[in-house]
């Protein structure tokens, strides 16, 4: 007896139309994310290698791989650094949202 197997298509751009809407959409979000990046090391001395290694950025995982070394670079206590810091918190929040830490909370 012998097994029939589908054959796979490695066509570019060939499934449904919402395969390509999400696909579209989860782009604009990398380049949001990777516009936030910018944003955040904008003027920030000392930062061109980081500014360099996320404008040659390909995938989210690569810009996820750079957080520590970005927060590094926006230590400090005034409200502009701090202020920078959320905006990258908020930026990875909606590119990566199920990595926050379970709560001990729970709803009813």
């Amino acid at each position: 007896m012998q097994t029939q197997i589908a054959p796979r298509d490695f066509t570019p751009g060939a499934g449904l139309p919402g395969d390509r809407r999400a696909r579209i959409a989860a782009r604009q979000a990398f380049v949001e994310l990777k516009l936030t990046y910018l944003q955040a090391l904008q003027d920030v001395g000392g930062a061109d290698w980081l500014r360099g290694q996320v404008r040659s950025a390909e995938e989210p995982v690569d810009l996820w791989l750079l957080r520590a070394p970005v927060f590094a670079a926006l230590e400090g206590a005034d409200g502009e650094r701090r202020s920078r810091r959320q905006l990258l918190r908020r930026g990875l929040d909606s590119m990566f949202p199920d990595l926050e830490p379970v709560s001990a909370f729970a709803a009813f």
